[in-house]
This record gives structure tokens, sequence and C-alpha cells, in this order.
């Protein structure tokens, strides 16, 4: 990985901004996305997004290497749930992994979506094509892919804003008591865990989630989540760290094995509203648990009567 030092030549402009305009093929969303994984650094420390610089800042931009693999075409049946010239929203199943990686080069979702379509924004690399966000491979749901650049830098700043609609359906081990509330704990690395994230006050960011009682069962509840931040493992850390672990979660889950037929966390992202990037109306998709997260729903109620 090659590292390039720059000297600012300013003072009291974001970094974003300025390196944007040093490097005409980053976006400032790029940058954004280099300063959160600590590939951009000044005067040695890390920085976010919105610091400001001052004149001789030694910035380090160390642009991570795109690795040798490449994504090829693969046909799927994807469940598109909306289409158009910007934009698809599509119904990600169970144990998909979205996105190419050491040891899921084929059979993930951005495969699937080059065979669907060969207009994919490029913003986030070829490995990446499209992706605005993602799911967890063993959570279900919705996510928005960007066919083009100015359609993905909208959508990833409306979700930056905190504009972005995104609605969870999850079951989880224990009995909430109150009908609704908000869990704000900031969420980073786990340090005795690097597979993990934890609630941290240490290398952390900010992560809020809403939630509201659906229905409750002997020892179980079926809530309802709505996300304000978009962190890794955001409703799964935070809801093990209430003491409300999502049933069959692998990683976060209780060590003692659930009896219900799914596999992976019973977690679904059943709406995701934003503001059409071309239209400017708000557009709201919405796509309802899979059938394997009802039939856990079915047994709790056999349980309950």
């Amino acid at each position: 990985m090659e590292t390039i030092i720059y000297k600012a030549d300013v003072s009291g402009v974001r970094i974003d901004k300025w390196l944007t305009g040093q490097i005409d093929s980053w976006s400032r969303s790029y940058v954004q996305q280099l300063i959160g994984n600590g590939h951009i650094r000044v005067n040695e420390q890390e920085i976010k997004s919105n610091y400001k610089l001052q004149s001789g800042d030694e910035i380090a931009v160390s642009e991570p290497e795109v690795e040798e693999l490449d994504a090829e075409a693969e046909e799927m049946n994807l469940d598109i749930r909306y289409e158009d010239e910007d934009l698809l929203v599509v119904n990600k199943p169970r144990g998909m992994v979205v996105h190419p990686a050491p040891g899921h080069v084929s059979g993930t979702l951005v495969n699937g979506l080059m065979a669907h379509c060969t207009d994919l924004s490029g913003i986030n690399g070829v490995m990446r094509p499209g992706i605005v966000h993602r799911i967890d491979k063993d959570t279900s749901g919705l996510l928005v892919v960007a066919k083009n650049d100015s359609a993905h830098e909208s959508l990833v700043e409306q979700m930056k804003a905190k504009t972005t609609k995104r609605r969870y359906e999850a079951i989880v081990v224990g009995e909430i008591n109150h009908d609704k509330g908000t869990i704000d704990a900031p969420i980073g690395r786990d340090p005795e865990d690097r597979q993990k994230m934890t609630v941290t006050e240490k290398n952390a960011r900010n992560a809020v989630t809403h939630f509201q009682v659906i229905d409750r069962f002997p020892n179980y509840t079926h809530v309802m989540l709505e996300l304000e931040t978009g962190r890794t493992h955001q409703i799964r850390v935070h809801f093990k760290y209430i003491g409300y672990p999502i049933v069959g979660d692998p990683k976060y889950g209780p060590r003692k094995r659930h009896v219900f037929p799914i596999e992976g966390q019973a977690l679904h992202a059943g709406m995701l509203g934003f503001i059409h990037p071309r239209s400017g109306e708000e557009l709201i998709v919405e796509a309802k648990p899979p059938e394997d997260f009802n039939t856990c729903l079915e047994e709790l109620h056999r349980m309950k009567h």
C-alpha cells in the first residue's frame, strides 16, 4: 500500500473537500470512506471528514490496493422490488453475501447484479459496483444499489444526513418490558476480538437505534426497529448490549442454541425510504419477512396460547 504525503496550503477548509480538489478522480464520498477506514491521517493522527485543515498540515494518504479478484456476472433469480435508470432496490435473501471478498468470490449479490444490469456506479470500486450500503450475510431484506455515480453520491449523502428511513423487524431473546425506546450507545471495534464490534467509547462512532415492541412471548419479543445511524452490526450489537440478543445470531447471540428453524439471525430489513436522486420525490419500498422468520413467529404464537 503506497502512502502519498500532501502539505495543506490552506486553513479552515474541510479535508474531504480539499482532497477532492487535489485528486480529480476521487469523489467526496470516496475520500470520506478512506478517512472512516483510517487510510487518511493528518500529522500522524486519525481524523474525521469534517476536520478543518491548518496551513502546513501533513496529510498522509494510503489508498488501499484493489484486490486481484475479478467479480464475474452470474445469472440469479434476484428479487428486485424497484428499478429505474438511476437505481434499484433488491430484497436480499438470508445467507447471501453482498459483495465479493476473499472466500466469497462468487454467489454474491454483486455477481447477480452484474448479470442483471451493466450500468452500476463505480464509486466503490470493481468489487463493490453500485453498493451504497450493505446488510449482513445472515440478515435478509432491502438495500439500494446505484446505477450511476451521481445517484450513488446523493444516496450516500442522504444516509450521512440521516434522512433515509430504514426499518427492520427482529425477534430477540427475553421479554422487553417497555413498549418503545432508544438505544444511544457508541460502537467501535472490539479490542478483544477484531471480528466483532462492541459498545465502547474508544475509537467509536455514535450509534442510535429506535425500537418498538410488536408482540411479546414467553422469553422472546418481536420488535420493530428504526436506524438513525448505520454502523457495522449496529442492531445486533445494541440489542446484545441491553441484554436482548437477536435469535439465531451466531456472533452476538446467546451460546445456548435456539430451537427455531432459522439459519442466522432473525433480523429483516423490511422498509427502505429515501429521496429519489433525479425526481426529488420520496420513494418507499417494503418487503415482508421471509418464510423462516415467519415460521419462528408461528412457533412463538403456539407457545403463547
